[in-house]
């Protein structure tokens, strides 16, 4: 275990990459992510509960079992790799950071990221040490590829429209109805409906009107 007590998020992320474990517990049962939480230090209980190592990406790379093809060509592991290791979650800087690679911004390729997405979701569910915020983060992003997909397929101004889209407010009052729409429906779609994160989203959200 390591103490991300010094509040560095660098030296956090560095040793995170180094293979330093997240799950280990100290003599008095806590994680570092939880120390780091009762300390005060929130930027790398961030770090921490973002960090996604790429050797578990890379696996994907490789043709499992029967598979002839690889899930997820090797080109796009390390633009995938960057948007699922963000601590931005805003959808806007997802689509954005999508528009900016060229290798990512193509139907095809958002399939096969967003069903290699999929299926992290869903071992982050099943495996013994279940990580629900990380396998809602992993869906998340799934449902914005899916989105984009339809925008490049469906529209002229492809991507930008969606960054539109996402940005226009309604004319009373400026609020993102789109955005939110959006959101919501990723989390109506998560598909864990026994996951108590999903739970606690669904009851701040459910008595709050668009």
């Amino acid at each position: 275990i390591f103490s991300p007590n010094s509040g560095n998020k660098e030296i956090t992320w560095m040793m995170l990459e180094a293979g330093a474990e997240t799950d280990v517990v100290n003599s008095v049962g806590r994680t570092a992510a939880q120390m780091a939480a009762f300390v005060g230090q929130h930027d790398c209980v961030t770090v921490i509960n973002n960090f996604f190592p790429r050797e578990r990406l890379d696996y994907y790379t490789k043709p499992q079992g029967l598979d002839k093809e690889p899930k997820l060509p090797v080109k796009l592991a390390g633009p995938l790799h960057k948007i699922i290791t963000t601590t931005n979650m805003h959808p806007v800087k997802i689509v954005l950071l999508v528009k900016e690679n060229p290798l990512l911004a193509e139907v095809e390729a958002l399939q096969k990221c967003y069903r290699v997405l999929d299926l992290i979701c869903e071992k982050c569910m099943k495996q013994k040490d279940m990580n629900e915020v990380l396998a809602m983060k992993m869906h998340y992003i799934s449902c914005i590829f899916q989105k984009c997909i339809t925008f490049l397929k469906e529209r002229e101004d492809k991507l930008d429209g969606f960054i539109k889209s996402l940005l226009k407010g309604r004319d009373k009052d400026g609020f993102p109805v789109y955005q939110e729409k959006l959101i919501r429906e990723s989390i109506r779609k998560f598909p864990y409906c026994e996951a108590t994160l999903l739970q606690q989203l669904v009851r701040s959200i459910a008595p709050v009107e668009i």
